[in-house]
């Protein structure tokens, strides 16, 4: 049986270095876009522990629910907030559970990438003026595409691009709890606070292989009807479990639910749970 602990998976999601640069064809092919807009296949880098009896590791699930619109790159030009969400696994016995990802990036260090990116828009550039050049004496095309002049859309396409010698890169990476209850709220201030200590210039108080090691090892899950304390990176951590008689767990802001849909269509969603109609959510 699970010995109950809080987390059972510490996963690290990114670029693997080693294959390079993938498209990822969950994404469709978007090649007509700017290499930087185009999305690219991420790996599973790491995992702690390698398996668990209890849960077993699904990599192919992690690697896709951790990173859904595969790795992104971006120049120092542009925002990179770090972005958190979750997700579930349901397996074929009905069984769930959780993760909660946070997204951030960081400095590509490897040569072979930045190269990688740089040819990539060379070829992406080549091919543009190919097929958007417009032909010799062709005033009609000159006035559509720009004026004759120089300025085409694909000078100005270009000033979204990248140039290795100018620019700085940055990937997206990834930090992933796999927890067998849904304590988003505790797991979403592990993920900030241990990110936190890697971007901060001051080392933490202790090596972070030893947070990791606590939360996946010595923190329980808290009792039903119980609240739990337990120590993160730079503070206190708090979840709280409700008892057998009152509602399930649900640690989800439902602010967030209404700033989405709008209180009309949250009403309406409502009433469409309430006579048992079939309710479809679709997303990007």
């Amino acid at each position: 049986s699970p010995p109950g602990r809080f987390a059972d998976y510490f996963v690290i999601c990114g670029l693997d270095t080693e294959t390079g640069l993938e498209p990822d064809e969950l994404s469709g092919e978007n090649f007509e876009q700017t290499p930087l807009r185009r999305t690219f296949k991420s790996k599973v880098l790491a995992r702690y522990p390698e398996n668990v009896e209890w849960n077993p590791f699904d990599q192919d699930a992690v690697g896709m629910l951790c990173m859904p619109k595969g790795l992104a790159f971006k120049t120092q030009a542009d925002s990179r907030e770090p972005q958190f969400h979750s997700f579930i696994i349901t397996r074929e016995d009905g069984s769930r559970t959780f993760g909660f990802s946070l997204t951030f990036f960081e400095e590509v260090t490897s040569k072979q990438i930045c190269s990688a990116m740089q040819t990539l828009y060379h070829m992406h550039n080549a091919e543009y003026d190919i097929f958007h050049t417009p032909p010799p004496n062709d005033k009609d095309s000159c006035s559509s595409t720009g004026d004759c002049n120089g300025t085409s859309v694909s000078k100005l396409q270009r000033f979204n691009s990248y140039d290795i010698s100018r620019d700085t890169l940055y990937v997206s990476k990834c930090i992933c709890l796999i927890a067998p209850m849904s304590f988003m709220k505790a797991c979403k201030k592990v993920l900030e606070q241990l990110h936190q200590a890697v971007t901060s210039p001051q080392p933490p108080p202790l090596p972070l292989e030893s947070y990791i090691y606590n939360i996946l090892y010595e923190v329980p899950l808290p009792p039903a009807g119980r609240s739990l304390k337990f120590s993160g990176v730079y503070g206190p951590i708090i979840c709280q479990r409700p008892s057998t008689n009152e509602l399930p767990l649900f640690d989800f802001p439902v602010k967030e639910v209404f700033e989405l849909l709008g209180v009309e269509n949250v009403v309406q969603l409502f009433t469409c749970a309430l006579l048992e109609f079939q309710i479809l959510l679709y997303s990007q």
